[in-house]
């Protein structure tokens, strides 16, 4: 097993996919986790299903599998979903989860059709393109793993300029309006970044999984601390730690896809935070709620050792 494992990493294509997974899970955390906080987890899960369609018209207008046309493309098609959903909660009665199903549902509806027409259309190069739907790390390249990186590194730079606007909007939008901030800007600015995020993560993780990655380490992170900063650190971490542990855990085991198994080794990683967390944790509950009625048992023991001894004090004194 250990030898494998050396072997697949001195591989310079296993190297690039592992990088790819690792900038991937970070960028990801990262912006994942002021999603999370503006209670907006689902719009990652609907950008990730509206960006099919716009994958598919790409490749039916160039007729070659590029990146950076499919990022176009999935861009363009996320800005619509989002206008969408937008435009019916605001001109609408349906709340904005309805919106989302709506929005989500149609779009995946259309990219279905849209690939399945593809695949008949007789196109040799469409081979490869319904990996899209569940990702595929595997056919990573090296000019794939350099935009993974630009855009990652770019992602968290931004978030670290704008720190603490965004960490306002995200608590009170009100109040940053109030202050003379551009609150709309600073939204849509974000959801652009969102949008970002999972249209690079598509080609790894799928445009079914894709959410996961954005919104499990920022879910996992929170339990671990009560500061914002720290939090969006650890959710990088544990993002980049996904993407790597999917990556070993895939490449040394054969048939298994490293987009699946990325996004388990983000959910085991929730699944300790919320059983070992200090403060948050079930185990760290589990024992302030026995410490505490040992307390009280202690203290109940106390006031009926005190009354037995009032009640023999005042039978000697009769």
């Amino acid at each position: 097993m250990l030898s494998t494992l050396i072997n697949w990493l001195m591989d310079p294509n296993m190297q690039w996919i592992l990088m790819g997974s690792l900038l991937l899970g970070l960028g990801s955390g990262v912006i994942g986790s002021f999603t999370f906080l503006r209670k907006q987890s689902l719009l990652g899960d609907a950008l990730a299903h509206a960006a099919l369609p716009g994958i598919c018209i790409a490749f039916m207008l160039s007729g070659v599998k590029s990146v950076g046309l499919f990022m176009i493309g999935a861009i363009i098609s996320g800005a619509l979903a989002t206008f969408g959903i937008h435009a019916i909660t605001r001109y609408s009665r349906i709340k904005q989860d309805a919106a989302l199903g709506i929005v989500l549902s149609v779009f995946f509806g259309a990219g279905v059709v849209m690939m399945t027409k593809i695949q008949h259309s007789g196109n040799g190069n469409q081979s490869g393109l319904d990996k899209y739907m569940f990702g595929q790390a595997a056919s990573m390249v090296m000019t794939d793993v350099y935009l993974m990186g630009i855009v990652s590194l770019i992602l968290v730079i931004v978030c670290a300029l704008l720190f603490k606007e965004f960490k306002l909007i995200s608590f009170d939008p009100g109040f940053a309006r109030g202050m003379g901030m551009k609150v709309a800007l600073l939204e849509q600015l974000m959801l652009l970044m969102t949008v970002v995020a999972v249209v690079v993560g598509i080609q790894a993780v799928g445009v079914v999984l894709v959410a996961a990655l954005l919104i499990t380490p920022a879910v996992a992170a929170r339990y671990w601390t009560d500061s914002l900063g720290i939090m969006v650190i650890m959710a990088g971490v544990f993002g980049a730690l996904s993407g790597v542990t999917g990556t070993l855990i895939s490449g040394t085991v054969s048939n298994l896809p490293t987009g699946p198994v990325t996004v388990l080794a983000a959910t085991l990683l929730f699944l300790v935070s919320v059983t070992f967390a200090p403060n948050r944790g079930l185990l760290a509950k589990w024992i302030r709620r026995l410490r505490t009625r040992n307390e009280l048992r202690g203290k109940m023991e106390m006031v009926v050792i005190h009354q037995s001894t009032q009640g023999v004090e005042r039978g000697a004194e009769q």
